[in-house]
């Protein structure tokens, strides 16, 4: 027997999203520049959608690291302590570029599927 989802304000829904491509997201920002965590955080907190906090971030950044996509470094800080910088490393740009991939046939196939029930 199959059970109808009732519409309810987001439910989750936006939750188990973002959770499937937040990683991509902080690779994305890594592609042009390096970047310190906290920047990662308030970066993503403005986007509508990616709203987050640092204990999603900070786990998320040391298993990027730990898995070999992401390097850092420690650079001095104009004010305050040394900071932790990430960037990108060439596995994580082949998993992002494997990534967009996959996303624009997923979002194509979903897209498709949402226009054919208009008609």
């Amino acid at each position: 027997m199959y059970r109808m989802v009732a519409a309810r304000p987001q439910d989750g829904l936006l939750a188990q999203l973002r959770r499937g491509v937040l990683e991509y997201c902080v690779l994305a920002l890594l592609r042009h520049r390096p970047w310190y965590g906290f920047e990662i955080v308030q970066t993503l907190a403005d986007q509508a959608g990616l709203a987050t906090s640092e204990g999603t971030i900070y786990p998320l950044l040391s298993r990027l690291r730990r898995d070999g996509v992401v390097e850092t470094s420690w650079q001095e800080s104009p004010a305050g302590p040394p900071r932790r910088y990430y960037q990108i490393t060439p596995a994580g740009e082949r998993a992002l570029g494997q990534f967009r991939d996959e996303w624009a046939r997923f979002r194509d196939t979903v897209d498709g599927l949402l226009e054919k029930g208009d008609r």
